[in-house]
C-alpha cells in the first residue's frame, strides 16, 4: 500500500483569488504546502487546472497533473488526478489543502496510521476543542464540528455546535465535554474515491455545505484520528498577513 498526496490548487477563489501562488516568507503558499508533506508520503502531485500555477510547481521542483477547470471540489480534483496518474487500487490517496501551509509531518502520520485498520476505506482528522479556545471558536461557523462514536468514526459533521449541552451555561460546554473541531484533510482508497465522486450531491451536504455528509449518507464510514496541531489555513488576503506573522515569531524563536 502507497500514500500518495495529492494539493489540489485551483487559481480561482471568490476571497481570495491566486491565493495558492501568493508569497508567504519569500516562497509561495504552495511550495510550502508540498514541502511540508512531501518527505512523510510515497509521493505528493499538486493538481491544478491553470497553467500559471503549474508553471509555479515546476519551478521549484514539485511534481503537477493538470485537471479540468469543472471540478466542483477538492475530492473531485483528486480523483481525476489520480486516474491521469494511472494510481492502483492498493493506493491511498491523501487529499491536502492548498492553503494549509503548516501542516504539519505528524498530521500526516496520525491519518496514515487510521489505514492500519484493514477495513478504513476514508479518514480525516480532528482536533479537541480546549476551554481556553473559548465559546466564540466553538460556535465559529467556519469550523466544522464532529461527533464519533466509540471506534472513532464519524457520526456527523456540522458547523453548528454538536452536541448540544443541556442544562448548562454556554460557558461551561467546553470543560464539560470533548467537543472536535474539522482538519480538512481526506484519505481515501482509490475505489471509494472514485465511488463517492459519483454520488449525486445529498439533502444534508446541500444543507450544510459539507460534502462529507453525502458519503455518510450513502453509508460510508469515516474513520478519524485524532491530532493537537492548531492549522492556519489561508481563505484570504487578512489570514496571510496573521500567516506571516506566525512565520516571523517562529523563526525567531
Amino acid at each position: 500500500m502507497k500514500f500518495i498526496g495529492i494539493i489540489p490548487a485551483r487559481y480561482a477563489s471568490t476571497r481570495f483569488p491566486a491565493k495558492p501562488l501568493a508569497m508567504l516568507g519569500g516562497k509561495r503558499v504552495i511550495e510550502r504546502v508540498y514541502a511540508q508533506v512531501k518527505g512523510q508520503l510515497d509521493d505528493v502531485w499538486v493538481a491544478t487546472d491553470d497553467e500559471r500555477i503549474e508553471q509555479a510547481v515546476k519551478d521549484f521542483g514539485g511534481q503537477v497533473v493538470m485537471t479540468s477547470t469543472e471540478c466542483r471540489s477538492g475530492t473531485d480534483r483528486c480523483w481525476e488526478a489520480a486516474s491521469k496518474l494511472q494510481l492502483v487500487d492498493d493506493d491511498v490517496v491523501v487529499n491536502i489543502q492548498g492553503d494549509e501551509p503548516f501542516i504539519q509531518p505528524r498530521q500526516i502520520d496520525a491519518i496514515k496510521a487510521c489505514f492500519d485498520e484493514p477495513s478504513v476505506d476514508i479518514a480525516t482528522l480532528v482536533k479537541p476543542f480546549v476551554p481556553a479556545d473559548g465559546f466564540a471558536a466553538l460556535e465559529n461557523v467556519n469550523s466544522p464540528k464532529v461527533v464519533v462514536n466509540r471506534n472513532m468514526e464519524a457520526l456527523y459533521f456540522s458547523r453548528s455546535i454538536i452536541p448540544f449541552t443541556r442544562g448548562k451555561d454556554k460557558a461551561e460546554w467546553l470543560a464539560g465535554h470533548t467537543y472536535f473541531k474539522h482538519i480538512g484533510i481526506y484519505a481515501y482508497r482509490i475505489n471509494v474515491l472514485k465511488a463517492i465522486t459519483q454520488l449525486p450531491q445529498s439533502s444534508l451536504e446541500l444543507a450544510e455545505s459539507l460534502e462529507q455528509l453525502r458519503w455518510l449518507e450513502n453509508g460510508y464510514r469515516i474513520k478519524v484520528g485524532i491530532s493537537d496541531i492548531e492549522t492556519i489555513g489561508i481563505d484570504t488576503p487578512e489570514d496571510l498577513a496573521r500567516a506571516e506573522e506566525f512565520l516571523k515569531r517562529n523563526n525567531e524563536k
